[in-house]
């Protein structure tokens, strides 16, 4: 049996939902960013309670096929962008094979459903990441363009001020004096 769970984005999320599995005593298989796959299918009760525990720490269950579907959607980009190690990919090709669906229809729902684009919603995420990489100072702006598969460093900057209003090292430097 599979459960969606909403706002399961982060490691921490998962180890969230794992310790609400133990405390419940429910078995499962495995827990991913966005699913719980359970050994076997449990009780509505269970699920109700699981719903309450889980709603005290944020995250919430998904019950529609198109709210699991766009939460699955977002769930593969997050992964793409922030844990995945793989050199450039086509995003569009990737989504498809991830999720078993044409592009074209998760396109569709997502637009309609989120009122953004499927690629809205990836470059908004990558500027999210080049914020944080940027905050830890560890990486050039050449690196971390290269890190996220930007063809150069002024298409990031130029989608970064589109994004946030501000050139990379303006933000930079705000972050720093604390002006943001």
């Amino acid at each position: 049996m599979r459960i969606y769970v909403k706002y399961m984005v982060s490691h921490r999320c998962k180890m969230v939902v794992e310790e609400q599995l133990k405390k419940m005593r429910l078995p499962y298989i495995r827990v991913d960013l966005g699913v719980i796959e359970m050994e076997e299918v449990i009780k509505e009760k269970q699920l109700k309670r699981l719903k309450g525990m889980l709603l005290k720490c944020g995250l919430e269950l998904l019950e529609d096929k198109k709210s699991i579907l766009i939460e699955r959607i977002k769930n593969v980009i997050i992964e793409m962008i922030y844990y995945s190690e793989k050199p450039k990919i086509v995003y569009s090709d990737y989504l498809s094979q991830r999720l078993q669906y044409d592009y074209t229809y998760l396109s569709n729902v997502f637009s309609e459903e989120k009122g953004i684009t499927i690629q809205q919603f990836i470059i908004i995420n990558k500027i999210e990441k080049v914020k944080q990489l940027l905050f830890y100072g560890e990486l050039t702006l050449t690196q971390i363009a290269s890190a996220l598969h930007y063809s150069s460093v002024s298409h990031l900057s130029g989608q970064f001020k589109k994004v946030t209003g501000f050139t990379p090292s303006i933000y930079k430097l705000q972050k720093n004096t604390g002006a943001l």
